[in-house]
C-alpha cells in the first residue's frame, strides 16, 4: 500500500524536502483531507479547496515561518493550517477549546498576523516589510487578498503607501469570482514566467534609466510595456501604484505558480502576482454551488448537502428579509444597502424583487454607510443591513455622517452577541456601547422573531437614526404576525410579575431570565428598548423591589446594565444592581449555547448568580419557650 504524502508533513520544512514531480499528488491528498475533515466538522469549505495548490506553492517557494504569509480574511487557510503542524487537530476545528477557523498568532507561529476581517493582509505584510528592512533582515512578506477583499478602501489604502515604500513585499491577488481577467492558457503562463525574471526587470529598469533623458522614446517603451501587459491582463493600475504587475496565472497549476513564485521572491521591492482559482475546485458540488458550500455544516461527501428532515425554525435574518420586502412595498423610498453580504444578511429575494432598489457596495462598510446618508439627505429612507462586528469598520461614519446629521437611516444590526463557531473576531460583542454612547441614535433589542419584525417596522417609521440588534439563528420561536405595529418608543413591558428581586432583560436573553425568574418567584421585565432606556420602568421597580438584575448579550462595559446604573443614579435611587453579561474578555469560538453557559447568561447560570449575590432572607428562629417555677 502506498504511503500517504501528506501524513510526512507536520512542518513546511518536510514539505520542501519534497520533488517537485511529487506535489500534485499531495495537492490531491490534501484536497481529500480537506473536504472529509470538513464534512465531519463543519466550517468553511469553498474557499479552502480553491487555495490548496498556492498554498502548497507559497510554502515550497518561500522560508516560512522566516518569510511571513499574511492572509487576508483567513476563511482560506485551512490548508495551511494542514501543512503547519495542525493536521491532526482538524477534528476539534471551531470547537470550544479547539483549533480557530481563522489564522491566530497564539495557535502558530506560522500564523503571522490574526485575522477575519477583509483587506488587512497588504497593510499588515507592509509593516512587516518594512520592518525587516529597518532591522537589517533579508526575509520577504507576503499578502494574500482576494478579490472581494480588493474592494476595501483599505487594500487600495495599503497599496498606494506600499508601491512608494520600496519594500521588498509581494501581493498575491487570488482572483475567484469576479475576475480581472481570465488566463490565457500556454502564452499567458510564459509571459507570466518572463514577466517575473530577473532578466526582464533588470531590463526594464535599465531601459528605463537609459530613456528619462529622451522623453519621446521613454514615453513610447512605457506605453508598449503598458500595452503587451494588457494581452495579459489589465495591471496598469497596479503598476500605477508601483507594483511590478504579473499575471494572471492559473492558481492551480503548479507547474505555473512555483517557477513565477522562485522568480518574484529574487526580486526587490513591490510585487503583485495576480492568480486565478475556482471556488470549490475538485470537488464538483462545490464548484457547481460555491455560495451553498462556503460555510456549510456536517454532511456527507458523497451525497452533499441535503435539505433537512423537518424546517427548521425561522431565523432572525429570515425575518429581517421578509420584513424588507414587505415594508419595500409598501413604500417606495427604501432602498436597501449590504456591504458584500446579500446571502448572509438574507437581502437574496429583496434584490430579486426589487433590484433597482438593491446596493451591494462590495467590502466597503465606511462608504455602505456615508452613501445611505446620502440617500436620506435626498429624502429617501435607506436600510443597512450589517453584521454588528463590522459596524465597528464603520463607526466615524456612523458618528459624523449619519448621527451628527441626525439622518433617518435603518441599521439592521444581524449577528449581534455570541455567534459561536467564527469566535472572537465575529462577535458582536460591543454594538451597544459603541451605538449608545451616540447622540441622536437608538437602539432596539427584540427579545423574538416577532418582536423583530415590529421594532424594525418602529424603527423604520421614525425621523431619526435607529440600530435594530439581533443575534444570528433563530430564536425562541415565536410565531411572526404578517400586520406591521408601531411600538411605543422607550417603553418596556413587565412580562412576569414577582417579587423582591426584578430582572431587566434586554434582547432574546428575556427567555432564559423568564425561566430563572419562575424559579426565583422574581419579576422579569422585557426591556426591548437599550436607547432610550425606559427610566420609568426602571424607577418604578427599582422602588418596588430589593435589588435589580440586568441581562444583556453584550459587553458589560458601557453597556444596557451601565445605562440602568445611571439612570438609578440620575433619580437619586440606592436600589442595589447585578450586572449579567458578557465579560470583559474576548469570547473563544464554539456552540453559543455552550458560551453562553460559560459566560453564565443561560436560565441556569442567571438563577445562581442572583442566589449568591441576593440569597432569600432566612425565617427568624423561634425564641426558646420560656419555663416558670413555682
Amino acid at each position: 500500500m502506498t504511503q500517504s504524502l501528506l501524513q510526512t508533513i507536520d512542518s513546511p520544512a518536510d514539505l520542501r524536502r519534497l520533488p517537485r514531480a511529487e506535489l500534485p499528488r499531495l495537492a490531491a491528498e490534501l484536497r481529500d483531507y480537506l473536504l472529509h475533515s470538513v464534512a465531519k466538522t463543519g466550517g468553511h469549505l469553498s474557499s479552502n479547496l480553491g487555495t490548496v495548490e498556492l498554498t502548497i506553492a507559497l510554502h515550497y517557494v518561500f522560508d516560512t515561518p522566516r518569510d511571513r504569509l499574511v492572509w487576508d480574511v483567513g476563511h482560506q487557510t485551512y490548508p495551511h493550517k494542514i501543512l503547519t503542524g495542525r493536521r491532526d487537530r482538524m477534528p476539534t476545528l471551531r470547537q470550544l477549546g479547539g483549533m480557530s477557523g481563522f489564522p491566530r498568532r497564539d495557535e502558530s507561529e506560522y500564523d503571522t498576523f490574526g485575522t477575519a476581517h477583509s483587506s488587512t493582509s497588504i497593510s499588515a505584510a507592509l509593516g512587516m516589510a518594512l520592518a525587516a528592512k529597518l532591522k537589517g533582515e533579508d526575509r520577504r512578506a507576503v499578502a494574500i487578498i482576494g478579490d472581494g477583499a480588493m474592494t476595501a478602501g483599505m487594500a487600495f489604502e495599503a497599496l498606494n503607501n506600499g508601491g512608494v515604500s520600496q519594500a521588498d513585499m509581494l501581493v498575491v491577488l487570488n482572483d475567484n469570482d469576479m475576475s480581472i481577467s481570465p488566463p490565457v492558457g500556454a502564452l499567458n503562463r510564459y509571459l507570466a514566467r518572463l514577466m517575473s525574471g530577473r532578466f526582464y526587470a533588470a531590463a526594464r529598469d535599465t531601459a528605463k534609466s537609459v530613456l528619462k533623458n529622451a522623453p519621446p522614446l521613454f514615453e513610447l517603451a512605457r506605453r508598449l510595456e503598458e500595452h503587451a501587459k494588457g494581452m495579459v491582463a489589465p495591471g496598469t493600475i497596479f503598476e500605477e501604484f508601483g507594483f511590478n504587475y504579473v499575471g494572471p496565472i492559473d492558481g492551480h497549476d503548479l507547474d505555473a505558480l512555483i517557477p513565477t513564485l522562485e522568480n518574484l521572491r529574487k526580486l526587490k521591492g513591490p510585487q503583485f502576482l495576480h492568480v486565478v482559482t475556482k471556488k470549490g475546485y475538485g470537488y464538483k458540488l462545490a464548484e457547481t454551488d460555491p455560495i451553498a458550500y462556503h460555510g456549510p455544516g456536517k454532511f456527507d461527501p458523497s451525497v452533499g448537502l441535503k435539505k433537512p428532515a423537518t424546517p427548521p425554525k425561522q431565523t432572525f435574518t429570515q425575518v429581517f428579509g421578509e420584513w424588507l420586502c414587505d415594508m419595500a412595498e409598501r413604500d417606495a423610498r427604501l432602498v436597501g444597502i449590504t456591504p458584500a453580504m446579500r446571502e448572509g444578511s438574507g437581502m437574496v429575494e429583496f434584490h430579486r424583487r426589487f433590484p433597482e432598489r438593491y446596493h451591494d457596495v462590495g467590502i466597503a462598510e465606511q462608504h455602505a454607510v456615508t452613501f445611505a446618508a446620502g440617500l436620506a439627505c435626498e429624502g429617501l429612507k435607506p436600510v443597512v443591513a450589517i453584521y454588528s462586528t463590522f459596524l465597528q469598520r464603520a463607526y466615524d461614519q456612523l458618528i459624523h455622517d449619519v448621527a451628527l446629521q441626525n439622518l433617518p437611516v435603518v441599521f439592521a444590526l444581524d449577528r449581534a452577541g455570541i455567534v459561536g463557531a467564527d469566535g472572537a473576531t465575529h462577535m458582536g460583542a460591543f454594538d451597544i456601547a459603541f451605538v449608545r454612547c451616540i447622540p441622536n441614535m437608538s437602539l432596539l433589542a427584540p427579545a423574538d422573531e416577532n418582536e423583530c419584525r415590529q421594532m424594525l417596522y418602529t424603527a423604520y417609521r421614525q425621523d431619526h437614526p435607529v440600530a435594530v440588534r439581533y443575534p444570528r439563528g433563530s430564536g425562541a420561536g415565536v410565531a411572526v404576525q404578517s400586520e406591521m405595529a408601531e411600538l411605543p418608543f422607550g417603553r418596556g413591558e413587565v412580562r412576569r410579575e414577582g417579587r423582591r428581586i426584578a430582572i431587566l432583560a434586554f434582547g432574546t436573553l428575556l427567555y432564559p431570565a423568564l425561566e430563572a425568574g419562575a424559579r426565583l418567584d422574581a419579576t422579569v421585565a422585557n426591556m426591548r428598548f437599550i436607547k432610550p432606556l425606559d427610566t420609568a420602568l426602571v424607577a418604578e421597580l427599582a422602588r418596588s423591589h430589593d435589588a435589580l438584575v440586568t441581562v444583556e448579550e453584550g459587553c458589560l462595559p458601557g453597556g444596557a446594565g451601565s445605562a440602568v446604573a445611571e439612570a438609578l443614579q440620575a433619580a437619586g435611587l440606592a436600589t442595589p444592581l447585578l450586572m449579567l453579561g458578557l465579560k470583559d474578555e474576548f469570547l473563544e469560538h464554539g456552540e453559543p449555547a455552550q458560551l453562553l453557559a460559560q459566560q453564565g447568561l443561560d436560565a441556569a447560570g442567571i438563577e445562581r448568580a442572583i442566589r449568591e449575590r441576593f440569597p432569600a432572607p432566612q425565617p427568624a428562629a423561634l425564641a426558646e419557650p420560656v419555663v416558670l417555677r413555682a
